[in-house]
């Protein structure tokens, strides 16, 4: 019995087949466009939060117990109080305050951060970091794969070399390949001797430096804090660490028992990622806001919310909750603007305040609710932050610090432009257009 005839001869008699026999070439070009598309479509649902599928309905105020008595069991941490909380706003306070903290270090560092960049931010931390390396600190540094591309060769070798240990995220060695290079570590936290913990938006690279005078330098809120809670911070960075290395980051270097109250603030920190706490961040905005009463004020880089989250928040005006929406003026990435963009029309048609800041590129994540919450950290309001990437949140109930939000929040305002429904609506048909289009790749942004 003769054998099937193989494939490069069957694509021989293929094409000297006579011209109307075969498929016309826009034929093929059109069934190529559409199986693109439909692949496309496909990704974009696989990967669009969807675990959380109804409105939250919360009976109770975010300001009552039940409502930490539900979270935190639902995030996979409990807030514990005696916490010391403290807001950072842009580099100079920032930055001073991190490295003076590392500088103090007795036995461990862990950071974990997305962009890390050559510059004089990167000089100043990679001196800091191998200072203490050489004293016999132990120091654990892992980044983002994508986020590292700007730090120099050399300067991953003067790390190396003093003795921290420098990790992708995901690829303990160099040759190992990350399955899944869509996701991504966009947390930011520094945990030194398992006692004093930072979270919140800021990267390592000069764009942090100074107080956001300009548009070449970033609008950004971090976080300093002490008390029980740095021991969820750490265990964060302990869970990426151990997918990367399979070593397990245990005993009182980085753990140390108590050592009492440092303050009195009610704090939580939780993670959220494909690989462990899958959409918690999502669960934990979405609880909140619906838990809101009386005010809702958002400042977020990245402000792309999705069908449902756009639901959430309109049934909290329903409820008379003022919202307020901080958001870039100029944006650093004019497609996740114009996506952006895409979802404010329904939101502004019923009543909730959108203020573009000018001053510099706002980078901040941060969230208010009714003078009592606060949340900040690496998460965006977005569907990449909510369900692709992996996130780090600090919860905090406490009104002084949430006046202390609502202050820096206000100042924000100030530096910034209401944006009116009238003005929104008269975007030029092109410019709705390409809202629209860029709209529909939202899951990815």
């Amino acid at each position: 019995m003769a054998s099937p005839p193989g494939i490069f001869k069957r694509y021989r008699d293929w094409r000297r087949r006579p011209a109307a026999a075969r498929p016309s070439r826009r034929k093929v070009w059109w069934v190529s466009i559409l199986a693109v598309v439909a692949l496309l479509g496909f990704f974009f649902w696989w990967t669009s939060a969807r675990i959380l599928g109804e409105r939250p309905e919360v009976a109770v105020g975010i300001g009552e117990e039940a409502f930490a008595d539900s979270l935190g069991p639902l995030l996979g941490a409990e807030f514990s109080t005696g916490n010391s909380v403290r807001l950072l706003v842009n580099g100079d306070e920032f930055f001073p305050a991190m490295l003076e903290t590392i500088a103090q270090a007795e036995r461990t560092i862990t950071l974990e951060t997305y962009i890390w960049e050559s510059g004089e931010i990167s000089d100043r931390f990679i001196t800091a970091l191998s200072e203490r390396a050489k004293a016999g600190v132990k120091v654990h540094v892992l980044g983002d794969g994508r986020g590292l591309k700007n730090l120099k060769t050399e300067d991953r070798k003067r790390m190396r070399d003093a003795g921290i240990d420098l990790l992708i995220y995901g690829r303990q060695h160099w040759y190992e390949i990350k399955p899944n290079i869509n996701h991504r570590t966009h947390r930011k936290v520094l945990v030194v001797d398992g006692r004093t913990g930072f979270t919140g938006g800021m990267c390592i690279a000069d764009k942090w430096k100074g107080d956001a005078l300009d548009t070449e330098h970033w609008r950004e809120t971090q976080v300093r804090v002490e008390g029980p809670v740095v021991s969820q911070m750490q265990a964060v960075f302990a869970t990426n660490w151990l997918q990367t290395t399979g070593v397990l980051l245990f005993g009182p270097d980085y753990f140390p028992s108590p050592a009492g109250a440092a303050g009195g603030v009610k704090a939580q920190v939780y993670q959220s990622g494909p690989g462990e706490g899958t959409e918690y961040a999502r669960i934990s905005h979405f609880a909140a806001i619906a838990a809101a009463r009386k005010s809702i004020q958002i400042a977020n880089a990245y402000f792309v919310p999705d069908d449902l989250a756009v639901e959430v928040l309109l049934a909290a005006r329903e409820r008379g909750v003022r919202i307020q929406v901080l958001v870039p003026g100029a944006n650093d990435s004019r497609f996740g603007r114009a996506a952006s963009r895409s979802r404010w029309g329904k939101l502004l048609a019923a009543g909730v305040e959108f203020h573009l800041y000018e001053r510099a590129m706002l980078h901040t994540k941060v969230m208010m609710i009714d003078d009592v919450f606060t949340s900040v950290g690496s998460t965006n309001f977005d569907n990449r932050s909510f369900s692709i990437n992996d996130e780090i949140n600090l919860n905090i109930l406490d009104p002084a610090s949430a006046r202390r939000s609502r202050e820096i929040f206000e100042a924000d305002l100030r530096d910034s432009k209401m944006l009116a429904r009238e003005e929104f609506e008269r975007r030029s048909t092109i410019i709705k257009v390409l809202d629209h289009f860029c709209g529909l790749f939202r899951s990815q942004i």
